[in-house]
């Protein structure tokens, strides 16, 4: 996003230069840690396999990865649900809640159904949370065809990439704190507008989500 700028100013500059040039001029964002559990695995709910450890995306809504994580607003905790595709690295459902219901989760997956285009194969990937192991959850997935996935256990990196939309969003756009939750939901829609929108992704060869998700689906 940069390169164009840099050229008309006739600056040289590589990634590593820009982000130890922007390091020494405290200019970087440094992410918050989170000391809020938000899910809880410890249940008598069916567990199901993780169907991810051999296989990757090739097309949108392929596979869907979703996960919880907390808003701090200056009155209370709130909680966002997120649901990514795998291959655009879109958001396609999203809903902040007031508690960890699993109504909150419900609402962001349903939002992703109202949006997908293709009837093809669909993987939704999660942590062993309660929520997504809930039988109203469960239910949605059914009436929709959709497989079901979790991680195996308190692995992290089993659902890598629904973590790192999660502190893209939280480290880059939701940089200070919202007065309420109605504050905050207006927050989170301009943050993924411009996140699906207008960041790039190394991964995506510096496309934006929309782009990479807007490209043909095979059916």
């Amino acid at each position: 996003m940069l390169k164009e700028r840099f050229n008309t100013l006739h600056i040289k500059i590589g990634r590593d230069a820009l982000f130890n040039f922007l390091r020494s001029e405290h200019l970087l964002i440094k992410p918050a840690r989170s000391y809020i559990k938000t899910t809880n695995s410890k249940h008598w709910l069916h567990k199901y396999p993780n169907l991810l450890k051999e296989k990757k995306a090739v097309r949108a809504e392929e596979i869907w990865v979703s996960d919880i994580t907390y808003i701090q607003t200056k009155e209370k905790t709130a909680y966002l649900s997120l649901v990514t595709d795998a291959w655009s690295r879109k958001i396609v459902g999203f809903h902040l809640h007031h508690d960890l219901s699993t109504d909150g989760v419900a609402k962001a997956l349903k939002m992703a159904i109202k949006s997908r285009t293709s009837h093809l194969p669909l993987i939704h990937h999660s942590d062993r949370g309660l929520q997504y192991c809930s039988m109203q959850y469960q239910e949605i997935h059914r009436e929709n065809n959709i497989i079901c996935s979790m991680t195996d256990g308190h692995d992290c990196y089993q659902n890598a990439l629904a973590e790192r939309i999660n502190g893209i969003l939280k480290n880059e756009f939701l940089i200070s704190r919202p007065k309420n939750i109605k504050q905050a939901n207006t927050m989170i829609r301009q943050s993924v507008k411009l996140y699906n929108n207008r960041r790039p992704h190394t991964a995506l060869k510096y496309k934006t989500p929309s782009q990479v998700h807007k490209q043909k689906i095979l059916t």
